[in-house]
């Protein structure tokens, strides 16, 4: 694989900006469970990131669980709409306050059956966390409580975010050139 600059359009939310806005997130979560425990879901594996700088941000007690839920083939710059959940909880949610932590949301497809799924579960309640936040391509309506950023309708990477598999771990959030990135068959 080439070195991520080749791929490299601009830097679209520098490494400090998304430290500092995750710093304000945990302050908000922290607030609005003051006094109680939360259980954060973090949705694999683009969330891994997002999810341990934040908890490292949060003042109240919280566990962690993690699903891996997949609408993204090899390749693919989009959701395919036919959501896979291909790794569950470990434990159960019942009566319990859960905090969905995702990286991305764009079509809304994905975290819409993800929060169904977890609602039949009986949860005390059920929020959404997510980095950033394609509105433009929404199709499917979602509850998003928790915002890091909005952004553009273009192809990201970066910060948990990959190209094909790579390039999850840089500090921030990049966008793809489009005329230089070709995705594999």
């Amino acid at each position: 694989m080439l070195p991520y600059e080749e791929f490299l359009e601009e830097i679209l939310i520098p490494g400090n900006v998304l430290q500092a806005r995750i710093a304000e997130l945990g302050e908000e979560i922290s607030r609005d469970y003051e006094g109680k425990s939360v259980l954060l879901v973090c949705i694999l594996r683009g969330g891994v990131m997002f999810l341990t700088d934040l908890m490292r941000t949060l003042t109240i007690p919280h566990a962690i669980d993690f699903m891996a839920v997949s609408s993204y083939g090899t390749g693919a710059r989009q959701s395919s709409g036919q959501v896979r959940i291909t790794l569950d909880l470990q434990s159960s949610i019942e009566g319990e306050d859960v905090i969905l932590v995702e990286d991305i949301i764009d079509s809304g497809h994905t975290i819409a059956s993800v929060i169904e799924l977890l609602k039949t579960r009986q949860p005390s309640s059920v929020r959404v966390c997510t980095l950033l936040d394609k509105h433009e391509r929404r199709e499917a309506e979602v509850p998003i409580n928790y915002c890091g950023f909005k952004i553009p309708n273009k192809f990201v990477f970066g910060y948990g975010l990959d190209l094909d598999e790579y390039y999850r771990n840089l500090p921030f959030i990049g966008v793809v050139k489009p005329d230089k990135y070709i995705p594999p068959d």
